[in-house]
């Protein structure tokens, strides 16, 4: 049996009946066995400030980054909004990559959204790997989970689309497997 994965995940939406919260939940219980999948909440974190950063960074920012310190690898559900990631999920990216160690370095991770687009968040994603780039992040390259016509496909908190579910479950295993060569490559060092 291989070993346990710990996951953290980010979810972009705040809203009540967040599709891609809904998204994480069916990525959760699609993920490889032996995962585990933390959230980590992020819409009561204060707007980046530098000001406040010389202050000390807040004790959830400073919580996030030890979680994400301890994980395999790291989750974001993104919604897209005006063509970009959520500003609190930004907001988020930018107060953990001012800490030391900054913890998106070197980490495998994976992206999906959906929204009410047929696009599915296709533009939010680039963005999102765009910065995971910047930040040293290893993103997974596919699958690339797009899910659009979010209102159709989640009906009473059900994720009625069997192929976006497939390829949630596709993804925790490229997720798995970027993890398992990564522990590998660094054992050998």
């Amino acid at each position: 049996m291989s070993e346990p994965i710990k996951l953290v995940a980010f979810c972009g939406s705040l809203r009540k009946g967040s599709f891609n919260r809904m998204a994480l939940q069916v990525f959760s219980e699609r993920a490889p066995a032996g995962t585990t999948v933390e959230t980590i909440e992020i819409g009561d974190w204060p707007l980046y400030d530098a000001d406040l950063q010389a202050q000390g960074f807040p004790d959830k920012v400073q919580a996030a980054q030890k979680a994400m310190l301890a994980a395999d690898g790291i989750v974001f559900a993104t919604p897209e909004y005006n063509y970009s990631i959520s500003g609190v999920l930004k907001n988020a990216i930018d107060w953990l990559s001012r800490m030391t160690p900054q913890p998106f370095a070197g980490k495998p991770m994976a992206v999906f959204g959906a929204s009410g687009g047929p696009l599915g968040t296709g533009r939010a994603q680039y963005h999102l790997r765009q910065m995971m780039v910047f930040l040293d992040g290893r993103m997974v390259n596919k699958p690339e989970v797009m899910i659009g016509a979010a209102h159709t496909k989640f009906v009473d908190g059900k994720f009625n689309d069997e192929v976006g579910a497939k390829l949630l479950a596709d993804l925790g295993a490229s997720l798995a497997l970027a993890i398992r060569q990564a522990k590998a490559a660094a054992s050998v060092k």
